[in-house]
């Protein structure tokens, strides 16, 4: 039940409101009895969803699209009733008062939405976009999530402290509940404390007391521990990463560099790698609002693009707030790395009054460099402020985005007392107010906002602790673990000869089939044979359209046909599935990956598969690094094409020196070359009937041979030749020639040199060879066919592929 005095309020506000719209439809030209009942519509709307006030441009709409069409029914009846001017005037008309109805502003007519909204917004420097943060604040006025991200890595600077402690509290009194993503695992990665992932949570912990110190409101406020979440999520975090990956360009990525400091043709692998990341967090978190400095933009802006690929109608809101200067002359942010370049929470009151007294502090402009050519900007350089800024005074951003950030906040400085920060910059600037008296009045300012925290640091026995116990561990030279960090697959006895097998494919060829098993065969009696499914860096590199299902089908059809034609010698093969194989240790594996990014030069990796412009080409050819760190093998046997890939995991182990596992031997060799097509049209278009597909029936293998290419004479290019080769020769079995007396007789090959010095001297002749290589080729698809109907697992892979190439051909024709 409504108290008596809330009930009044909430007539007198209906009142108002009806006033309100009576005024605004009495001036749109809109029939009486056609507002009366929108009028009624909107009143029941109203009590059906409390709270949620209906828009008179909304009304007005629905009304002026009642006009029209009355209108068309009475020219349909007369065509004379009205002119074709007049109902085009009606109909603009509609479109204007629609296109106003969906202005997701409209969501401030509601007072309550509209305080909410004005304080979230005031925490940004700039919003993208305000519509959408009206439109959010109207759907989810107190459930709305913000996040920002922080890595535990010792110190916390004035504006990480008590400028972010405001925005919180600003954004949780609105209603918001602010996720802080304590990136702990990161600086793991970053060897921070030594390596010693506990030592980065207690320096966690004492961030989080600063915080408590400062006044931060930890009522609506989570502490999320980025080692513990990616750990027990690491499928749903590293599959929506590479997700970002395959639909992103190198190109993009490389424009979020500003978040690194680096020039962007000096970037290592990794920095392509880390935006990606960030932007992983912002989907991971569940985000509506991504709460950050405007040094962040690019790379969140990054996840709103990603968004139109992936088709997600809800954008994350990018509320960037202001980057403060750093205290010495040019410098666009405070740096961690430069004790002076800005005032630290743990900062002494001489610290503050040292450092802001000799602050840079101009009055009035001062002339700048030349501009640098944009190749030669350092993007960790480039200005960091949406807004001109002619004075870049850090003392005066210091006044307006510290001082005043605190709420009803006064600045008292040469004898007066400042209520906004305007006045403050006018007197200063016009000559009234001195550099010493606006520093005095800085100093004094910041040592009252600081002395909070050092009083809670000296009188909380746990803060003390924590804070004693970081203070230590400063003094101490923490050095990392040495040693590789890899993932460890599997362990063995004997040497391993790893094969690799191809990106996945929804059309796995013969040829593809029977090369995996050549390389397998290849392995010496004393080796365990290993087959590696990059499941994970096929989604990476947008194979089967990224369709994770499909890909999974790709291999499971893969290992049971391998099976089917080849049980016994897959009884030796040791089965390793990538993602399978990464979720025994993910947190080692995904270290690895990023150590060897930081290792190779962006062009370096990329060499790998230069005709790939996305940012998943790069990360999987980093995760074929460690996923060859993780089997450790003695030889990878490999196709020319994959020989780079190969040479770039063995020039790592080589050049970082590592002792644990030796550099594997690379051993080529050639793939079968299934194609049916003649040589003069391998550059040509693609045709279904090219290849032998493990999904061919019987009828689909006896047309594609008949049609292939099997001139007389012509040993070097004979697809029959070859598939009799590879499917029924190197299996020990021979090819039975059935032909007449005066053709040869019939003669069984069981050697592959035979079968080819008859061919090209003519003693065997194309119209005997193919109808043998038919049935013979037919009779092992079969084999890959009567598994797939006993095997449940294979029937469910084989539908899972031939529904994607059905939808696939389907979209083609289109």
């Amino acid at each position: 039940m409504l108290s008596e005095r809330t009930s009044f309020k909430v007539l007198f506000l209906a009142c108002c409101l009806q006033i309100c719209a009576e005024k605004v439809f009495a001036s749109s030209g809109v029939p009486l009895p056609v507002l009366a009942e929108l009028y009624q519509r909107s009143r029941m709307h109203a009590e059906v969803a409390p709270g949620k006030m209906s828009s008179a441009w909304q009304a007005q709409a629905e009304a002026q699209g009642e006009v029209v069409r009355k209108m068309k029914e009475e020219m349909k009846a007369n065509p004379a009733a009205h002119t074709k001017e007049q109902l085009d005037a009606e109909v603009a008309k509609l479109k204007e008062l629609k296109a106003k109805a969906d202005d997701p502003m409209n969501a401030l007519e509601d007072p309550v939405i509209k305080a909410k909204y004005q304080l979230v917004r005031s925490v940004g420097e700039e919003c993208v976009t305000d519509g959408e943060l009206a439109l959010l604040l109207s759907k989810k006025p107190d459930s709305f999530r913000l996040y920002d991200g922080f890595e535990p890595s010792g110190r916390m600077h004035i504006a990480q402290g008590i400028f972010k402690a405001m925005n919180v509290n600003k954004c949780t009194k609105s209603g918001g509940t602010f996720i802080f993503w304590v990136a702990d695992w990161f600086a793991l990665m970053n060897d921070k404390m030594g390596g010693d992932l506990e030592k980065i949570k207690t320096v966690g912990k004492y961030l989080v007391e600063v915080w408590k110190a400062t006044g931060m409101d930890m009522d609506r406020v989570q502490f999320v521990w980025s080692s513990e979440e990616i750990a027990s999520n690491a499928v749903s975090y590293w599959t929506q990463a590479l997700d970002i990956a395959r639909r992103t360009t190198i190109t993009r990525v490389k424009k979020c560099c500003q978040i690194m400091g680096r020039l962007e043709n000096k970037l290592t692998a990794a920095q392509i790698l880390y935006p990606l990341m960030q932007a992983t967090d912002i989907f991971f978190l569940k985000a509506d609002i991504c709460q950050l400095g405007v040094d962040q933009r690019k790379v969140n802006m990054l996840a709103r693009e990603y968004c139109d690929s992936a088709g997600i109608k809800n954008k994350p809101i990018i509320l960037s707030h202001h980057m403060l200067y750093g205290l010495k002359k040019g410098q666009e942010k405070m740096s961690k790395s430069d004790p002076d370049s800005a005032i630290f929470m743990e900062d002494t009151e001489e610290d503050v009054a040292r450092k802001i007294n000799n602050a840079y502090c101009p009055s009035k402009p001062e002339d700048e460099a030349p501009a640098a050519q944009a190749e030669d900007i350092d993007a960790g350089l480039e200005s960091m402020h949406l807004t001109s800024d002619d004075l870049k005074n850090p003392c005066l951003d210091y006044v307006e985005n510290i001082i005043f950030s605190v709420p009803e906040a006064t600045f008292t400085a040469g004898g007066s007392t400042y209520n906004s920060f305007q006045s403050v910059k006018d007197d200063f600037v016009a000559g009234k107010l001195s550099e010493a008296e606006l520093k005095g009045g800085l100093i004094a300012a910041v040592n009252r906002l600081l002395d909070p925290v050092r009083k809670h640091f000296k009188e909380d026995a746990n803060a003390k602790a924590i804070l004693d116990q970081v203070m230590q561990w400063k003094k101490e030279n923490l050095v990392p673990p040495k040693g590789l960090k890899r993932l460890v697959a599997m362990q063995s006895s004997k040497p391993v000869w790893c094969v690799f097998a191809p990106y996945a494919t929804a059309e796995i060829t013969l040829g593809q089939l029977t090369s995996i098993i050549r390389h397998l065969q290849q392995a010496p009696a004393d080796h365990q044979k290993v087959l590696w499914c990059p499941d994970w860096s096929s989604f990476a590199v947008n194979s089967c359209n990224g369709e994770q299902k499909v890909i999974s089908a790709c291999y499971s059809m893969m290992i049971e046909a391998l099976t089917a034609v080849m049980p016994d010698l897959m009884k030796d093969v040791k089965v390793l599935i990538q993602s399978e194989a990464i979720l025994l240790d993910p947190s080692q594996y995904w270290i690895s990956v990023i150590n060897v990014g930081r290792h190779f030069q962006l062009q370096r990796v990329r060499a790998v598969d230069e005709a790939n412009e996305t940012a998943g080409q790069v990360i999987a050819a980093m995760m074929h690094v460690g996923d060859v760190l993780a089997i450790a093998p003695s030889t990878i046997c490999s196709s020319p094409a994959a020989k780079v890939a190969h040479e770039l995991a063995c020039d790592y182990i080589k050049e970082t020196e590592v002792t644990e596992i030796a550099v594997p031997a690379v051993h080529v060799s050639p793939p079968v070359d299934s194609a049916l097509k003649p040589p003069h049209m391998m550059d040509g278009p693609a045709n279904a009937d090219d290849e032998i597909y493990l999904l061919d029936a019987s009828m689909d293998v006896g047309r594609k041979l008949k049609r292939a290419f099997c001139e007389p004479g012509n040993v070097e290019h004979c697809p029959p030749i070859t598939l009799v080769d590879a499917c029924v020769i190197s299996a020990g079995k021979g090819l039975a020639i059935n032909r007449k007396e005066e053709n040869g007789g019939d003669k069984n090959y069981v050697s592959i040199d035979d079968l080819v010095a008859d061919f090209k001297s003519g003693a065997l002749h194309p119209g005997d060879l193919k109808p043998s290589v038919t049935k013979a080729v037919d009779a092992y698809m079969q084999l890959i066919r009567d598994r797939v109907k006993a095997n449940d697992a294979a029937k469910k892979a084989e539908a899972e592929l031939k529904n994607f190439l059905k939808k696939a051909a389907a979209k083609k024709k289109k």
